[in-house]
């Protein structure tokens, strides 16, 4: 019989409730893929600085999820969404739709914590980074549909 930590039969415990995690090799390659994803997130915040964007926000949290970059320009609000992958192609297409459906609920949870952002309006950015930081801007990436 083994037993978890927890004194629980492992055998007992449901299949909601996995084991420990027992491979050293995938905690590493979370690791490896939060550093990457912190150091797209510190490139893109540099790039949007030089062309003049004020950052309102970094990993801002919210109830539908989190915005990992909010910026403004001209009263210009952008929700920027960074997407790290070894090409730039990977990056670009990386972004689902219910990615996207996340990021305009949590815009919307944004806007109401923050009614002053954005009063020149509200746009989608995708910033792509890839393994060599290169770093480029779809500007208004996408849309809500209504």
């Amino acid at each position: 019989m083994t037993m978890l930590p927890c004194g629980v039969n492992a055998s007992l415990t449901p299949a909601c409730h996995p084991p420990p995690m027992t491979d050293p090799t995938r905690r590493t390659r979370g690791q490896i893929a939060h550093a990457t994803g912190m150091g797209a997130e510190a490139a893109a915040r540099v790039a949007l600085e030089r062309d003049g964007w004020t950052i309102l926000a970094q990993r801002l949290r919210t109830k539908a999820g989190e915005i990992d970059i909010a910026a403004e320009k001209n009263g210009l609000l952008a929700i920027v969404e960074v997407k790290s992958r070894p090409s730039l192609l990977e990056a670009a297409t990386a972004l689902t739709p219910r990615q996207q459906a996340r990021l305009i609920a949590a815009c919307d949870i944004v806007l109401a914590e923050h009614p002053d952002w954005g009063r020149a309006g509200v746009r989608f950015d995708v910033v792509l980074v890839d393994v060599q930081r290169r770093v480029r801007r779809i500007a208004d990436a996408f849309r809500q549909e209504f």
